[in-house]
């Protein structure tokens, strides 16, 4: 089966279990999704829902954010670990914003991957999430999952993302990202998973081994 037929099958599979495909993230605008992601790096989502909510009710708009104290931002974010770089990165960004782009983030790749701390990862969900563009979210529950079903090949972010660009529909790229996300949680684990549940074993390279 061609990397194409794969790529689909996976995709109405994944629609199917997951139809709503939402971010397991939240927040109420771009900016705050930008915070919430930055967070999110070597932090799971649940913890940074638990402390988005304090911060974002300290600072509400990137307006607030850039004029912050980064060592308050610090303590409201200490719990996600890495605080010290995270907060730093957060309030620049919210200044570079805020000059440079009339306080509105980005929508370019190379817009978004200049501000502090921002990869093409984020950038990627940024971009899909929040301007309806292609996107390509290439995180560990993607890069695993994808070579499990023969998608791409080895672990580096970039590589993968240019071999899902290549097999993906643009259009649902980004909803087949958070779906990915979901069923690496759900399903396709890790350290153990659960193969003999999985609607995708019959078309999954990993499992025909």
């Amino acid at each position: 089966m061609k990397k194409k037929e794969i790529a689909k099958r996976a995709e109405q599979v994944l629609e199917e279990l997951y139809p709503d495909a939402l971010c397991s993230l939240v927040s109420q605008d771009a900016f705050q999704l930008l915070v919430a992601v930055r967070l999110s790096a070597q932090c799971t989502d649940a913890r940074v829902n638990l402390v988005t909510p304090a911060l974002f009710a300290k600072y509400p708009t990137v307006e607030d954010f850039a004029a912050a104290d980064v060592t308050d931002v610090e303590e409201l974010v200490h719990s996600c670990g890495f605080y010290r770089q995270k907060a730093s990165d957060i309030v620049r960004s919210a200044q570079i914003i805020l000059a440079e782009h009339d306080g509105k983030v980005p929508d370019t790749m190379e817009a978004l991957t200049a501000l502090p701390g921002v990869g093409r990862k984020t950038a990627n969900l940024i971009l899909g999430d929040v301007y309806g563009q292609p996107s390509y979210v290439c995180d560990t529950h993607m890069i695993r999952i994808a070579n499990r079903l023969g998608l791409a090949a080895g672990k580096d972010p970039y590589k993968v993302e240019l071999a899902l660009r290549e097999v993906l529909t643009p259009q649902t790229s980004g909803d087949f990202c958070h779906r990915v996300v979901l069923f690496g949680r759900d399903v396709c684990t890790a350290r153990k998973p659960k193969c003999a549940d999985c609607p995708m074993a019959s078309f999954c390279k990993e499992n025909a081994k």
